[in-house]
């Protein structure tokens, strides 16, 4: 490892620099933190530093976010990396090859929803008796509210009057 290589490994950097670095807010940062989705401790000056990996860490979230995994799900996958580790090349891998299968099951449910959104906007509403997922009955109402059809997986659910 040369001299530079080794400052950057052991460089310890300001959040401002992280944060125009990564593309991302100050603020983001902060709250990535919270998350437990990255690591800064406190110099003598009671101020944040990173390790370079951390630009990684960020990088490797902002795609999971791109690709519709929630942070709950970033922060679970990111934790069954060794010692919490910021993913290498193989763990990217790994971690990809695992969200695979939920964005298949994404792309599925938008396709049919894509597919039936002239008839119905997905809301489990009792006014549309012509809707391919019509809620006779109210019965999604006994469990949820909202436009629950949307966020739910097979829109199956058609009842006929």
């Amino acid at each position: 490892m040369d001299a530079s290589q080794k400052k950057l490994t052991e460089a310890n950097l300001t959040v401002g620099y992280v944060a125009k670095r990564s593309g991302v807010k100050v603020s983001t940062l902060h709250f990535y933190e919270t998350k437990f989705l990255i690591r800064s401790w406190r110099n003598s000056g009671n101020q944040r530093r990173y390790k370079p990996d951390v630009l990684r860490r960020v990088a490797v979230i902002k795609a999971a976010q791109a690709m519709g995994i929630t942070l709950d799900e970033i922060k679970n996958t990111l934790a069954t990396l060794p010692d919490n580790r910021t993913p290498t090349k193989q763990d990217w891998s790994a971690l990809s090859k695992h969200w695979q299968a939920q964005l298949d099951e994404r792309i599925t449910h938008m396709q049919r929803l894509r597919d039936r959104v002239d008839g119905c906007i997905g809301c489990g509403c009792l006014s549309l008796k012509s809707c391919p997922i019509y809620n006779k009955d109210d019965h999604l109402g006994e469990n949820k509210s909202g436009a629950v059809l949307l966020k739910s997986a097979p829109l199956s659910v058609k009842n006929k009057a």
